[in-house]
């Protein structure tokens, strides 16, 4: 059986980001739970739900999710509230999470997309691509083969030396 290696390629630039990133990481694990480490931590949690909900066309603001956080009522599409809020779910489940299993990726997946009309906690069951106007910039794998290319992916995951940062990156 042959091993399966994900296509990426690392360069200086990026060893060096990498670096940069874990002496900022350790600087931050090192902050008390309390007063200022507690509200970075809160601030990095909005702006990364706000961050990826945004990649997938959400318009909440920073502020409308801290709204949410906080309980209050927000006036936005129901969509997008329920995003935000499942998004939030997710975030406060990740200490839970075991990163190198499949089933707790569909677990968070599943949160991910509760209320909403998609297949949650399912791999997809059609074709999708990366468009710009009508040209195909990458078209996905057939659908049919997710769970197998899935398989391979974690079980690179699981086995790999790189550094947590590049193979969070190659993963994603």
């Amino acid at each position: 059986m042959t091993t399966y290696l994900p296509p990426y390629t690392l360069t200086s630039d990026i060893v060096s980001l990498v670096a940069a990133i874990a002496e900022q990481v350790g600087r931050l694990s090192a902050l008390p739970e309390q007063g200022l480490g507690l509200r970075l931590r809160r601030i990095n949690r909005i702006r990364t739900v706000t961050g990826s909900l945004a990649i997938e066309g959400n318009t909440l603001s920073e502020e409308q999710i801290t709204a949410l956080l906080e309980g209050k009522t927000v006036l936005a599409p129901p969509r997008e509230l329920q995003e935000a809020r499942n998004a939030l779910a997710v975030y406060e489940q990740l200490p839970n999470c075991n990163g190198l299993k499949e089933a707790d990726l569909l677990a968070a997946h599943q949160l991910l997309m509760k209320g909403l009309p998609d297949h949650p906690g399912n791999y997809r069951s059609g074709g999708v691509g990366v468009m710009a106007g009508k040209e195909i910039l990458h078209m996905a794998p057939p659908a049919n083969r997710v769970p197998e290319l899935m398989q391979q992916l974690f079980g690179w995951l699981k086995n790999t030396r790189e550094h947590p940062l590049i193979a969070s990156s190659v993963f994603h």
